[in-house]
């Protein structure tokens, strides 16, 4: 795997992260029982993908207030994890396969085999985790796809809210779903690359892109770690 230095959340990350499948974005591949998805969805997240790459940019997305109150939590609940369990978050930014062409934003790489996902939702959301227990459906994907995206073996799933209990589940990799979810972005890159052509040849060459006048930060190569 590689890991770029820049700081989740800002324009450069924003940027690293465009045109390419990421973790958070796999329900749009796959269901929750890890089965590909058909119609609407895949078609819409391709289109995405393609104006991303064809922009260079991400399009253009609004913070809600659940959003905003999820950092600010986010920045409680790595302390709380740190001291609770005794072991430290290393933090990183964007993620990415060897190749580039996949990536996830770990909320932090736990050693050298874990890695960890923080949720801070809505107080009603997290009550209905707490009842539930486990991994929520709605995160399978994105937990499953990040330790796909960094070839570790287990990751930590926590659920944090103020005043509340937290729900911290630890999550093995399973190396069935790892197959599916690589056939899933085995056919989302293969479309990608399709219509990327198709795309060029409409427009007669590559699109034109906007010059950054600072380059985004070059990755870092994890020696200890492989793509699965």
């Amino acid at each position: 795997m590689k890991i770029l230095p820049v700081e989740q959340g800002s324009v450069d990350w924003a940027i690293a992260r465009s045109g390419i499948p990421t973790a958070s974005e796999f329900d749009n591949l796959v269901t929750p029982k890890f089965e590909a998805r058909d119609g609407v969805m895949p078609k819409t997240y391709l289109a995405k993908k393609l104006a991303e790459a064809w922009t260079g940019g991400p399009l253009v997305e609004f913070n809600t207030f659940d959003m905003d109150q999820g950092t600010i939590l986010q920045d409680e609940a790595i302390p709380w994890f740190e001291l609770t369990l005794g072991q430290s978050v290393e933090r990183v930014g964007l993620v990415t396969t060897d190749d580039g062409r996949i990536g996830c934003s770990p909320d932090g790489l736990l050693g050298d085999h874990g890695g960890l996902e923080i949720k801070c939702p809505a107080i009603h959301t997290h009550i209905k985790y707490l009842l539930d227990g486990g991994l929520p459906k709605d995160y399978a994907a994105q937990v499953h796809g990040a330790m796909f995206v960094t070839g570790r073996r287990w990751w930590k799933f926590l659920s944090y809210r103020r005043h509340f209990p937290a729900l911290l589940f630890h999550v093995e990799r399973d190396e069935a779903i790892q197959e599916r979810l690589r056939e899933a972005l085995d056919n989302i890159l293969a479309e990608f690359d399709a219509a990327m052509k198709t795309l060029e040849a409409l427009n007669g060459g590559p699109p034109k892109r906007f010059t950054r006048t600072t380059p985004i930060p070059t990755a870092l190569n994890d020696e200890n770690d492989s793509i699965p």
